[in-house]
């Protein structure tokens, strides 16, 4: 999906530049919330699984130890709030537990996603924060896209209410050996919908490198 805003040039002693610049910014917000809302559904964006200024990062069905999940359409995205296109009176509690482990510069994220209502979820998407950034190349599941050196967002697709959503498995190389890594977890869009409950949904996590499980 291309999104375009049109701007109406004026006479008025405004410079070109700056009218330029408007118009860039009013681009880049619009497409920001438009990705965030395909990933988190997994509607097609007309994307391949990859995108400019994702380091050749590319989506892998089952990537991981963690077993398969399920495959959706990616597009970039950067922060988008929970409480964009905020829906009165809708209320939604997403929920991420899982855990993480570090052994021989390797790293290891597994998680389920959960919804327990009242009412359904259209999509989230949820964000993957890392101390350390990624090794190039990282082999991602097919509903993940790196936005960053150390970001991964992930879209779980439609969620009802008190259901299960997917789970995601991420076993990536990292830069180097490190003895620890922190990893944040939240979520940057989930259909617009009130959760009065983050606590199980934003998480920091710091595992050892001993290849132990440390849960969230």
């Amino acid at each position: 999906m291309v999104v375009r805003v049109m701007n109406r040039w004026s006479r008025s002693g405004r410079s070109g530049s700056a009218a330029v610049a408007a118009t860039a910014a009013a681009t880049v917000a619009v497409a920001v919330l438009v990705a965030a809302m395909l990933i988190a559904t997994g509607a097609s964006s007309g994307a391949a699984g990859t995108s400019p200024g994702v380091d050749g990062v590319r989506g892998a069905v089952g990537a991981g130890r963690g077993g398969a999940v399920t495959p959706f359409a990616l597009a970039p995205v950067g922060h988008v709030s929970q409480g964009a296109s905020y829906r009165a009176g809708v209320d939604a509690d997403v929920s991420y537990h899982g855990h993480v482990s570090l052994w021989d510069g390797r790293l290891g994220v597994w998680l389920t996603t959960a919804n327990h209502g009242p009412a359904p979820v259209t999509g989230a998407t949820l964000r993957l924060r890392f101390s350390v950034p990624l090794a190039p190349g990282a082999d991602l599941p097919a509903n993940c896209l790196r936005t960053g050196a150390a970001t991964v967002h992930c879209g779980t697709g439609s969620m009802r209410a008190a259901g299960s959503g997917v789970r995601i498995a991420l076993d990536v190389a990292v830069v180097g050996t490190p003895s620890e890594v922190a990893l944040d977890i939240d979520t940057v869009w989930n259909g617009g919908a009130n959760d009065r409950n983050t606590a199980n949904n934003t998480h920091r996590v710091l595992a050892l490198a001993t290849g132990d499980a440390y849960t969230f």
